[in-house]
């Protein structure tokens, strides 16, 4: 029935820069500097989940496209914006899969949908930011694109107690080593890109979204696609069962690169 319901509603390394440490593909990953994050989870309780707060990893790139190639997880990554109503069909088709996902919020969307910062964390699943207003950060000058991470991090903290475990920059799959450096300033040690592009803002039906990425995931890709679509909500179900039959499970990015 809930599922059901789900669809009715559907109806209405990639980065420039050095070697990767994981991975033999020249441009999978830009190394980091300097040293931490972990994560877990399950479906939702009643008890609260606890927001988690960015930390570096010893080792991890400073611009993540994807995780240790040897594992056997993906991570699901959703732009956080659209309509309540089918993020919380989408939330919902992943808790019943038993899987996690990492939500990259708006913050103009969590100023509009307050709510939805707590629902996401009591899935289980992990928030992060995807700027305030996102605009096209790679293009902006130094300080608008700050107020774009800054902004956003200080909506997160106000409604979770911190800034969200992830960056990811707007309009862009990569950052610019500017906007690399304004992530760290505002209290982000890794950037996260992605190396799989679901294509689904393009809003294609969900059959075309589920071959787009069962033709590109591999294991420890990190899978880029958008809340909002319904197309998006009908096509997780068979997403998920085609990453299963694979032997692959979605966690959140944090466990997938810790």
């Amino acid at each position: 029935m809930l599922r059901a319901t789900a669809a009715a509603a559907a109806a209405g390394a990639l980065v420039s820069g050095c070697a990767p440490y994981w991975d033999e593909d020249p441009g999978a990953v830009r190394s980091a500097d300097g040293p931490s994050a972990s994560g877990t989870g399950h479906a939702p309780t009643a008890r609260a989940h606890a927001a988690r707060p960015p930390t570096r990893v010893p080792g991890l790139p400073v611009e993540i496209a994807h995780g240790p190639r040897d594992g056997h997880a993906v991570a699901l990554t959703f732009h956080g914006r659209g309509g309540p109503e089918l993020a919380r069909a989408l939330l919902g088709e992943a808790e019943r899969a038993g899987a996690r996902v990492t939500v990259l919020a708006i913050g103009d969307w969590v100023d509009e949908q307050p709510a939805m910062a707590r629902r996401v964390l009591d899935g289980g699943h992990e928030l992060g930011n995807h700027t305030m207003h996102h605009r096209n950060i790679c293009a902006l000058p130094a300080a608008e694109a700050y107020a774009e991470i800054s902004q956003c991090a200080d909506r997160l903290r106000a409604l979770t107690g911190t800034i969200g475990s992830w960056f990811r920059p707007s309009q862009a799959q990569r950052a610019t080593d500017l906007v690399t450096r304004l992530a760290r300033k505002a209290g982000y040690p890794h950037v996260l890109s992605y190396d799989v592009d679901s294509l689904d803002a393009d809003d294609p039906d969900a059959p075309a979204v589920r071959r787009t990425v069962l033709d590109s995931v591999a294991p420890a890709s990190v899978v880029s696609l958008h809340l909002g679509h319904a197309g998006t909500v009908a096509a997780l179900p068979p997403i998920l069962d085609g990453l299963r039959r694979r032997g692959l499970r979605a966690v959140t990015t944090t466990e997938l690169v810790t």
